[in-house]
């Protein structure tokens, strides 16, 4: 037979880290960018209870080339988001997610003459 797990009581429940619908549009806007000038081929999300994770891919191989990571924790400290380079290295951190993308939007500025 099946057994059914009920769902946990309201007390319980933990709130979860997560992008919300703005943020989600914004960075998947980035990424079809990025695709299309041919940087990134591949993305992963990862929603833990402490962070938020939207890592971009060169090959779906290898390692991520950026991780945008969220950690409401930080919020009122350093900033909740987060650019995190290929190595581990934090890139850029801070409030607003629009100034943690500038770096990536650098990359798809070209000259037209």
């Amino acid at each position: 037979m099946s057994v059914i797990a009920p769902f946990p009581p309201a007390w319980d429940r933990r709130p979860i880290a997560t992008f919300d619908r703005r943020e989600l549009m914004r960075i998947l806007d980035l990424y079809g960018r990025m695709v299309a000038a041919g940087h990134w081929r591949d993305y992963a999300l990862r929603i833990d209870p402490d962070v938020a994770v939207f890592a971009a891919f060169r090959r779906h191989s290898e390692r991520p080339e950026v991780r945008i990571e969220k950690r409401p924790a930080l919020r009122t400290k350093q900033g909740a988001f987060a650019l995190v380079g290929e190595h581990g290295a934090v890139l850029k951190r801070g409030h607003d997610l629009n100034g943690v993308l500038a770096p990536l939007e650098r990359r798809l500025m070209r000259l037209v003459g």
